[in-house]
């Protein structure tokens, strides 16, 4: 006689990193999965954790410029921005009409080769491998010459100060930029053609790791993600900084806050980047790039500021407490990548173990960010 037996379905922890191709940097997430799908997420993060936020404390206003490129290593002159700004704030500088034109285009072409390096890694998160990649790569390079022909650096630029830029721009530099700019349109046009209707990309992002708007803004999402919820936030518009306001471009929101979403706005953001880019370098203005009296030591009274840009990621931003001196009592830096991860567990949780990579690499975390 057979006896029939009831079977038990037990969950599985799967780990994913720390060491792990698909989890874009020193990341660990312990997945709980029941067969293929996911049922819960807890994400580790703090293994680039290297006190960034402390060591700026204990050096001057203009030392602890070089930890902002340490912490967001893909938009490093935005970071730098932000930074810049509340010193400014703080201090009560104004910065030269020049210097602000520098820091937009910079900035913005800042953006475009982040952007480009999440296109490249996103095409292989979904299974497009090689050829996205090579685009992607060959963009960022056009760009990533210029700004060494600039700071002298490719990575780790240094190139912003309080008050304004280090240095003037080579003399051919329009001429540099404006011969780039076809080169970056026709890598949007490429990766365009090779992704946006490629079936391999439907199937694994539509309808994959979706938020509403009003789940994203309770987040604290910023950025591509908050603005594929179909949410049109972005900080140069809507709380205009430095000379933001007197350029034309749109703000690219999607539908259904999905994978696919936003891909779709970042890949339109490089678009409006270069009208920004081009309107910049047309207005240009001659003139001096830092303050006339500028002290040789920054001394800040007892204050505290917040400021902040919009960055390839999202809102990054400096709050500083100052107690008079030369040095921050306080700095805390807002990043978006951490914020924007935080929502990974509500992205994920019901969906396939397959599309957990997918949803990691549409967030585009820089570690250094989210663990600072």
């Amino acid at each position: 006689m057979v006896q029939e037996q009831e079977l038990e379905t037990l969950d599985i922890n799967v780990n994913m990193g720390p060491q792990h191709p698909s989890t874009h940097g020193v990341f660990r997430m312990v997945l709980t999965i029941d067969g293929e799908r996911v049922m819960d997420v807890e994400p580790h993060v703090g293994y680039m954790h290297r006190g960034a936020e402390k060591l700026s404390e204990s050096m001057d206003y203009r030392q602890a410029l070089g930890y902002q490129d340490r912490t967001e290593y893909l938009a490093q002159f935005l970071a730098e921005h932000a930074y810049c700004l509340a010193v400014e704030k703080l201090l009560g500088l104004e910065v030269p009409e020049r210097a602000e034109y520098i820091r937009v285009i910079l900035c913005e072409l800042n953006r475009i080769t982040s952007h480009f390096m999440f296109l490249g890694a996103f095409g292989v998160d979904v299974g497009i491998f090689g050829t996205v990649f090579t685009y992607a790569f060959r963009e960022r390079e056009y760009i990533q010459d210029i700004f060494e022909e600039v700071t002298g650096e490719r990575l780790m630029y240094g190139y912003f100060r309080p008050g304004g830029v280090v240095w003037d721009l080579p003399d051919n530099f329009v001429q540099r930029v404006q011969e780039v700019l076809p080169h970056t349109r026709q890598g949007v046009k490429d990766i365009d053609l090779l992704l946006t209707d490629n079936e391999i990309l439907a199937a694994r992002s539509r309808g994959v790791g979706a938020m509403n708007a009003e789940d994203a803004i309770d987040w604290g999402l910023t950025g591509p993600l908050l603005r594929a919820c179909g949410v049109p936030w972005d900080l140069r518009k809507d709380r205009p900084y430095s000379i933001y306001d007197r350029f034309e471009f749109d703000i690219p929101v999607g539908q259904y806050g999905d994978v696919y979403d936003r891909y779709l706005v970042r890949l339109e953001e490089i678009r409006q980047s270069i009208r920004i880019v081009e309107q910049a370098l047309e207005q240009l203005p001659e003139g001096p790039i830092l303050p006339e009296k500028l002290p040789r030591r920054l001394r800040a009274p007892e204050a505290e500021v917040y400021a902040a840009v919009e960055a390839a990621r999202g809102e990054y931003g400096i709050y500083i407490v100052s107690k008079g001196g030369d040095k921050p009592y306080r700095l805390k830096i807002r990043s978006p990548s951490f914020s924007n991860l935080s929502a990974l567990p509500q992205m994920t949780i019901g969906s396939y173990v397959a599309d957990v990579v997918a949803i990691l690499g549409s967030i585009d975390i820089v570690l250094c960010d989210v663990d600072r």
